[in-house]
């Protein structure tokens, strides 16, 4: 694989008052590498720290028709030579539904893929394979057990304790209507599942946690004081589709509930979800919605008293197409990023609503192929990858960024 270096050589940051100020991007931004290969289509990148600090890269690789995801682990400002985690000529390969990697405790590595289980579109399982030295892999297996040719995806991992936490949209229902179908009320809901998974793969628990969401947004989760929050798009009966959230107490899960009233009324699965992220048991989560005919990037912080998730903090500078991510930088601020007008923006949250100036950290087509920019967290420092497809062939690119170097309110 050839991995081209790269400089970013300005990062315009704008004010407030929406002047713009240039800085060397050495002051803030550290360029590390693009993953790229002639004939190589790359795609569908995603970050992940792991309980020990360790800060993996997965994503795919694209020739003819054949799928291979692939994995690295970022060491003293470098990324380790690619190894396979697998490969297939009949996987579901889906801009906004990408495999993933994540470690358990003891450093055990597991992915998912998907992996088609019928001739029908939507139509598909979520695979895992685990391994115990990043080399050999097990032989994969389905998440789910219901057999169904039905949709299964939007996964999220979260290491409790000692085992691994899985949440995911579960299309058991549907009856293989696809989105079209779910989105009209013919079949079944889509429904929002859980389950508990030990470094073997054995299934130690099992839930649904909401009978009826959206078809195709992102699932998240963090880790509360108890146990696991998880965050996602739901449906209501009259096409209402607002975040909301369940949260492990200790031997049962809450009942739903709204993160936000945006009242988002839409036909359709706007393919936009959440992401969440915690620290010390502090959570936050960010948002997309399109309520009224308006885009906004809404963010706000779990306040434990009242037991609900507090004010709205508007994020976005009003054209913005989504795609978010967020990081706990400590209890009460957050770092947020998300995607508008063909650029990939950070600014700095706090639980008080104060922000900070926004910033530019690269430039992206925002057509679907461009993906979701990921970012995760590496002690001093916060790392970003994304989907360049501005060239003929899509590659990767991968930044550092100083923690301490970020502007805050």
């Amino acid at each position: 694989m050839k991995q081209i270096y790269f400089l970013t050589i300005l990062l315009l940051i704008l004010s407030c008052n929406s002047k713009k100020e240039e800085v060397s991007s050495t002051q803030i931004v550290q360029g590390l590498y693009t993953f790229s290969e002639p004939g190589v289509v790359f795609g569908q990148p995603y970050l992940f720290t792991a309980p020990s600090g360790v800060v993996y890269l997965s994503w795919v690789e694209r020739v003819n028709e054949v799928n291979k995801m692939m994995y690295s682990e970022l060491s003293d400002s470098n990324w380790s030579p690619p190894r396979t985690i697998a490969f297939g000529n009949d996987w579901f390969v889906n801009w906004a539904d990408y495999p993933q990697l994540a470690a358990f405790e003891d450093g055990t590595l597991v992915a998912f893929y998907l992996q088609k289980s019928s001739p029908s579109t939507f139509s598909y399982d979520i695979m895992l394979t685990f391994s115990s030295d990043g080399e050999n892999w097990t032989d994969p297996f389905a998440l789910h057990d219901d057999g169904t040719h039905t949709e299964h995806g939007f996964v999220s991992m979260l290491p409790w304790g000692e085992n691994m936490f899985f949440t995911w949209l579960d299309g058991r229902h549907t009856s293989g209507g696809g989105h079209h179908n779910h989105d009209h009320g013919h079949g079944g809901a889509m429904t929002l599942r859980a389950a508990v998974l030990n470094t073997e793969g054995a299934k130690l628990v099992e839930w649904e946690l909401d009978d009826r969401v959206c078809d195709c947004c992102q699932t998240t989760s963090s880790m509360g004081v108890d146990g696991p929050v998880v965050f996602y798009r739901d449906r209501s009966a009259e096409e209402v589709r607002d975040i909301y959230w369940v949260a492990y107490e200790g031997t049962d899960w809450s009942s739903p509930m709204p993160v936000y009233n945006d009242f988002w009324e839409i036909p359709g699965c706007p393919v936009n979800g959440p992401r969440s992220a915690s620290l010390n048991g502090q959570s936050a989560v960010t948002w997309f919605s399109g309520a009224k005919g308006k885009s906004t990037v809404k963010t706000a912080f779990f306040e434990e008293e009242q037991n609900l998730y507090g004010e709205a903090t508007l994020i976005d500078l009003g054209k913005p197409t989504g795609r978010v991510d967020m990081l706990m930088l400590d209890d009460n601020l957050a770092l947020v990023s998300w995607m508008e007008e063909g650029g990939i923006y950070l600014r700095t949250v706090e639980r008080s609503g104060q922000k900070s100036a926004p910033f530019l950290v690269g430039n992206v087509s925002g057509t679907r192929s461009s993906g979701f920019p990921q970012m995760t967290d590496e002690e001093n420092h916060v790392i970003l990858a994304w989907t360049d497809d501005s060239e003929d062939t899509a590659i990767i690119k991968t930044m550092r960024i100083n923690k301490n170097l970020l502007t805050h309110p």
